[in-house]
């Protein structure tokens, strides 16, 4: 198996304001692994020549294939062809292909073409163009000094045509590759990043092929396994024996493979299990019924919620008892419990959610922000609530409401 590794540079200052995300990236990136090219390292450079340069220099002492996306259109600070010229001393010649399509758009379009658009058709003497199907200026594929250098505009339509019918086929046929690198994603709730890589640590500590990595998103945890293989099912093999060994240790905390949200597998039970859920929320505001209602087909299983914020609409809408306000105020575990059951009744389902809590930033009833309840009623008689204290700011604690919410009630529909 040949190991070829890649390096990614975007170019473009608006790059690093923040002001466009760096997709193109990423999404080369899950190309090149499918090839079974490595990529190690990502760069981003702003529109200075002196910068792009050095970024060039140091990509090519350390990677076999150079992509560069941007910097390759008609204004001043469109720089990757004049940097990478100083550095490579090879000519830059005007494509006539190229320049003729320029020209022809600029016709088609009735208006005057500038001087500047014929920048679009520079392109380095003896390389191969790639041609820009969507847009207008080329792509190009260089070899200097055994290095493969590859430039693409930074528009994401342009440059995936060009890797698609160009980039790909061309790396095939040059390298010949015999091995594919394929990925596996594992979804967990329930366990933090930290207590889940203590249990798998026997395993991430003598990884090999497939590889292990744990990273904490915003509705739990994934484990992402790579592997590389010469098959497809040599690929999906190992995957599937270190998924089953993951399983057997932290199975408890598995909710699926792949995209699919937490959500996505509450909504899917609730269908099979021909099952309506209905939420009353203060805390959260109507934040989980909405996570549940963006999911395709949640009409047959949702029919509504209500949101409850004041004590008033709790007492008056919701039919929350006013003692139990009273007495135990609405941040308790007998406020969450009625609400759940109240909200069940209103809304003829079989289960009842509620939410009810302290957001921030003061504290509300003597309770710290971050403190609340989820609670939870069920036509078979389970009536319960949870009590859970956070850290984070106003979005933070409300947004991790609504997922030990689904957690709950993906545990609960488990056991049905």
């Amino acid at each position: 198996m040949k190991n070829i590794n890649a390096e990614i540079i975007a170019v473009g200052t608006e790059l690093l304001l923040g002001q466009i995300a760096n997709t193109n990236a990423q999404w080369i990136s899950q190309q090149l692994a499918n090839e079974g090219i490595n990529v190690l390292y990502h760069g981003v450079v702003g529109d200075n020549i002196n910068r792009v340069q050095e970024s060039f220099k140091q990509a090519g002492d350390r990677s076999d294939v150079i992509i560069i996306t941007g910097g390759l259109g008609p204004t001043d600070d469109d720089l990757t062809r004049e940097a990478f010229q100083q550095i490579s001393q090879l000519n830059l010649i005007e494509d006539h292909s190229s320049l003729n399509k320029v020209v022809d758009y600029f016709k088609q379009q009735g208006t005057d073409m500038t001087s500047n658009n014929r920048k679009q058709a520079r392109v380095f003497e003896k390389a191969q163009i790639l041609e820009n199907k969507t847009g207008m200026a080329p792509g190009m594929i260089v070899h200097f000094l055994n290095k493969v250098w590859i430039f693409l505009p930074g528009v994401p339509t342009e440059m995936k045509q060009m890797i698609q019918d160009d980039v790909i086929p061309y790396l095939r046929n040059l390298y010949g590759q015999d091995v594919i690198i394929k990925s596996k994603i594992l979804r967990f709730i329930g366990i933090g990043e930290a207590k889940l890589e203590d249990e798998l640590k026997h395993l991430i500590r003598n990884q090999t092929n497939p590889t292990i990595a744990l990273l904490a998103q915003n509705d739990g945890i994934i484990a992402r396994l790579t592997v590389k293989a010469e098959t497809d099912k040599q690929a999906n093999d190992l995957l599937l024996d270190v998924e089953e060994k993951i399983e057997s240790k932290v199975g408890q905390y598995f909710i699926g493979t792949g995209y699919q949200t937490i959500e996505n597998k509450v909504v899917s039970m609730l269908k099979e299990k021909k099952i309506t859920v209905a939420a009353a929320e203060s805390l959260t505001g109507g934040m989980f019924t909405e996570k549940i209602i963006n999911i395709s087909g949640a009409s047959q299983v949702c029919p509504g919620g209500i949101i409850a914020y004041s004590p008033q609409i709790k007492v008056n809408v919701l039919g929350v008892s006013s003692d139990i306000i009273e007495s135990k105020g609405t941040v308790s575990s007998e406020c969450a419990t009625e609400m759940a059951l109240q909200v069940r009744e209103l809304l003829q389902t079989q289960i009842g959610m509620s939410f009810t809590g302290v957001a921030g930033p003061d504290e509300s009833e003597g309770h710290k922000p971050g403190t609340f309840y989820v609670g939870l009623s069920s036509a078979c008689g389970k009536i319960m609530s949870e009590k859970y204290t956070i850290h984070g700011n106003r979005e933070t604690i409300r947004r991790k409401a609504v997922i030990k919410g689904l957690e709950i009630l993906y545990h609960f529909l488990k056991k049905l």
